[in-house]
């Protein structure tokens, strides 16, 4: 049955909240911790999931979009769902969506897979479920559970057509997630964002807790693979953390998972530290500064707007030292791709612009176009099929020779990110 595309939608929680009481309100079967943001949404809530899971805990995670696999999005205890149980969550639902349907609502895309999460969540049974918001937060699908821990990751300029046109309108969006009685886990905001989740947390009686004031990253150092942390959580001082995923932001995203699983065990005692280390040692973010090669190194980054991307570019110039590095493009036309280009220029000696596997992809030569002006005619390279740009990228990084010091990044999309994963074979999701 057609459901449509997801970024092709109506907003209204009429629709999934109708789905939800046929359903008999699974998403009320266990505790949530909800993640809504502009960037980080997915690495904090694969961090959340390590540490439940490191404390013995049953974890639902739910997640978008994915990087190679729909099945990727529902997880439980880090698993995707296998590909029989994925069918048989949908199979089950489907006289439900059904009916739905029948009423005058029309089940859309989204709805469906978030239905499916907090079915299957339901029957797990799972402890604990770690929800990621899809695209704003007071009518996006996942908000019709109510966060026992809402957490709002770093909120910046995106999907402006649906979320508004300025930080405060979008923050009033994410703010929903946000409900009375709540802790919410505010990471490090821009001021006019921050006053916005500050109103919306007063306004329902929820217990605020920010970056940088009640929690944070006290201490970070570079180390081999990732960075050596000193995190200050809400209940204590978490020493000799150590991290395999590169960046100050994702510090930051730990830093939050770290507060929201202390916030959600409640009492004053903090967690065993070597839970902490354990979990975080064994945490990954695919397709987020992710090393697919050596020899040339070969990074793939899923950042798709200005916030992300300059977190990214941060991380790289901070954990690698290359001497050149070839940029391999691919971007979604409806994002501020000048600003995402202008941004990668002073890092990339190179630029070969293609396209995605998404039907929304820009085409190379409309890239180009935006390029062209940015880098000059002579660093932009044309190739329409991102297996060909990718391979045209290690070629050049490849002539540089062997000690060169030259690196590859692929970068401007998930969907980008995701591609790159599944033609360099990288394993694990």
């Amino acid at each position: 049955m057609e459901r449509g595309v997801e970024w092709d939608f109506e907003p209204t929680l009429d629709r999934i909240a109708a789905l939800m009481d046929l359903l008999g309100s699974p998403q009320q079967a266990y505790p949530v911790i909800h993640i809504a943001g502009t960037n980080g949404k997915t690495s904090t809530a694969r961090l959340t999931e390590a540490l439940l899971k490191e404390r013995n805990l049953r974890v639902g995670r739910f997640t978008s979009p994915h990087l190679v696999s729909v099945r990727e999005r529902i997880t439980v205890d880090g698993e995707p769902l296998s590909e029989e149980r994925f069918a048989q969550a949908y199979e089950e639902i489907t006289p439900y969506v059904e009916l739905a349907d029948t009423q005058g609502r029309r089940i859309q895309f989204f709805e469906l897979l978030t239905a499916m999460a907090f079915a299957t969540f339901a029957d797990t049974p799972v402890d604990v479920a770690v929800i990621e918001a899809g695209m704003g937060g007071s009518w996006d699908a996942t908000n019709v559970a109510d966060g026992t821990v809402a957490i709002i990751t770093p909120i910046s300029l995106d999907h402006t057509d649906r979320l508004g046109p300025d930080i405060p309108s979008i923050a009033g969006e994410k703010a929903g997630i946000i409900k009375p009685g709540a802790t919410a886990i505010l990471a490090q905001q821009e001021i006019e964002a921050a006053q916005v989740l500050m109103r919306r947390a007063a306004d329902v009686g929820a217990v605020v807790a920010r970056e940088g004031l009640e929690f944070g990253v006290l201490a970070r150092d570079v180390a081999m693979g990732g960075q050596l942390l000193t995190l200050r959580g809400l209940k204590g001082v978490y020493e000799e953390v150590y991290l395999p995923l590169y960046g100050e932001h994702q510090a930051s995203n730990a830093v939050c998972a770290l507060a929201a699983v202390e916030a959600l065990t409640g009492g004053d005692d903090p967690l065993d530290v070597e839970i902490v280390r354990q979990a975080f040692a064994q945490a990954s973010s695919p397709g987020r500064m992710e090393i697919l090669r050596r020899d040339p190194t070969v990074v793939v980054d899923a950042a798709h707007n200005p916030g992300g991307m300059q977190a990214s570019i941060e991380a790289m110039q901070e954990a690698f030292d290359f001497a050149k590095v070839v940029g391999v493009v691919a971007m979604m036309r409806d994002k501020d791709v000048h600003t995402l280009l202008d941004l990668l220029e002073p890092i990339l000696d190179e630029i070969v612009v293609t396209r995605n596997s998404s039907p929304r992809s820009m085409s190379p030569a409309e890239l180009a176009a935006v390029a062209i002006p940015l880098f000059g005619e002579d660093r932009v390279r044309i190739v329409e099929r991102i297996d060909e740009a990718i391979d045209m990228g290690i070629g050049i990084a490849d002539a540089q020779g062997e000690f060169s010091g030259t690196g590859v990044l692929i970068t401007g999309s998930v969907v980008t990110a995701g591609d790159a994963r599944h033609l360099l074979k990288a394993d694990g999701l």
